[in-house]
């Protein structure tokens, strides 16, 4: 009888790329996923900080893992136990607490795997899998905590990264997510103190990756204006088959007043230069990006100033987000606090000129072929299928021939529901499966 596990991740990709290698590296040595109705003898929870109520929810995920598995181990990891180790060690059932992700290989072997990973094989039952090549923060934003849970910079080796490709490849996955803590240093540590012509980062590495054999792509996962290289930009061009011309670019406010309150690194114009790099290298790339909705001081002015800026780049998704004091952070103490109702109503505004903005995205990709990656059946009829699109949107499509986890072309036929609706295209351009244009 093998040891049964659960894990449980909040918060972001790299947690969630850290966890599935804690995993698999239990799985090798005999443990099993716990079924949903099982208790567990070890459970792993790597848990978020972002916010307050990050700290809450890990704490009540520990409780009830606790409570519903009286007999486990209960091995805490994440930034929350980071940055509150005793608090966390103090919760029922937690026999360890991890405070640094770079004891993971040390955690493994303390439980017994001789074999220390240097990566995944597996991700899952997802559709894409994450590659975490970098950790660490530098950066002081005003409202943010984690520099102060991850802020050692270090990138993988790449030969390290390019073995987990190969793997992945191998067993499937077509859609390679490259994630990090600051995605965009990576290679900074490598760098310093050496000439430019001597420096690997971001762009070096991607090359790499695409030059490998096999039918796949790669996304890259949010990354910080100033980072959106000519280098970059020039590798997604000379690969649009390998590369998604797709970037989550980090703007937070268009305001130049409370990008300064935030300690931001630039401006808006320096902001929308990059993206117009963008769109002027590859073919209708998308672009999105994160936005904070009232940040302490921020005016009707300010707002504004977002609104046209959000215009202006041209987004095709937009993630906003209420302010939410950070205990720990500098805008906690701030004054000038925007009142909960107008954080609503200028959050609602958002989303309606996200809305608009979207549909103009996507009606500007209607009579393209877009890459898919095929995610599952759609509830429209037996024949139709869902998946995501290389430019980041969701994509119906009728099809008898494309099977879960492939790359397919479809055919952009029409924008319905949110989403583009079209039929798939052979290797000779050549529409193979009808779709009906009567759509609800």
């Amino acid at each position: 009888m093998h040891a049964t596990l659960k894990t449980v991740t909040l918060g972001c990709k790299v947690n969630q790329y850290e966890t599935e290698y804690v995993r698999e590296g239990l799985i090798g040595i005999g443990y099993r996923d716990a079924t949903q109705d099982e208790t567990a003898d070890l459970c792993i929870v790597n848990t978020c900080t972002v916010t307050n109520e990050g700290d809450s929810k890990s704490r009540q995920i520990i409780r009830r893992l606790s409570r519903d598995n009286p007999d486990a181990r209960i091995v805490v990891m994440g930034c929350y136990a980071t940055r509150a180790p005793d608090e966390v060690a103090a919760l029922p059932g937690v026999a360890e607490v991890v405070t640094d992700k770079r004891e993971l290989p040390d955690l493994l072997g303390r439980f017994g795997v001789v074999d220390i990973p240097t990566g995944i094989s597996q991700f899952g039952n997802r559709h894409r899998a994450y590659v975490k090549v970098q950790d660490g923060c530098l950066l002081r934003c005003s409202y943010c905590i984690i520099p102060k849970v991850r802020p050692s910079l270090y990138s993988r080796p790449s030969e390290h990264i390019l073995d987990e490709v190969k793997r992945l490849l191998d067993n499937g996955y077509r859609e390679l997510v490259l994630t990090g803590v600051h995605l965009g240093h990576y290679g900074v540590d490598w760098s310093a103190g050496k000439p430019k012509s001597e420096w690997y980062r971001l762009a070096d590495l991607a090359r790499q990756i695409v030059q490998i054999d096999g039918d796949f792509r790669i996304r890259f996962s949010s990354i910080e204006a100033t980072e959106v290289t000519r280098e970059l930009v020039g590798v997604m061009a000379e690969y649009p088959d390998k590369v998604c011309p797709h970037l989550h670019i980090c703007l937070q406010s268009g305001s130049d007043r409370i990008l300064r309150r935030m300690k931001r690194r630039w401006g808006v114009k320096r902001f929308l230069d990059r993206c117009h790099l963008v769109k002027e290298s590859l073919d209708k790339p998308a672009l999105t990006t994160d936005v904070i909705v009232g940040f302490p001081g921020e005016t009707e002015e300010d707002f504004e100033a977002t609104c046209k800026t959000v215009r202006a780049a041209g987004f095709s998704k937009i993630h906003s987000f209420p302010f939410s004091p950070r205990r720990g952070t500098p805008a906690a103490e701030m004054e000038a606090i925007v009142p909960k109702r107008v954080k609503t109503e200028r959050s609602q505004q958002l989303a309606a000129i996200e809305e608009e903005l979207r549909d103009h995205y996507y009606q500007g990709l209607v009579g393209k072929r877009l890459r898919v990656l095929v995610e599952g059946r759609s509830d429209r009829g037996e024949s139709w299928m869902t998946g995501t699109s290389c430019r980041y949107a969701p994509v119906e499509f009728q099809s008898q021939h494309a099977n879960d986890g492939l790359l397919v072309e479809v055919y952009a036929a029409q924008v319905a529901d949110k989403r583009i609706v079209g039929t798939t295209v052979d290797s000779s351009d050549n529409v193979v499966d009808h779709v009906s244009m009567n759509i609800g």
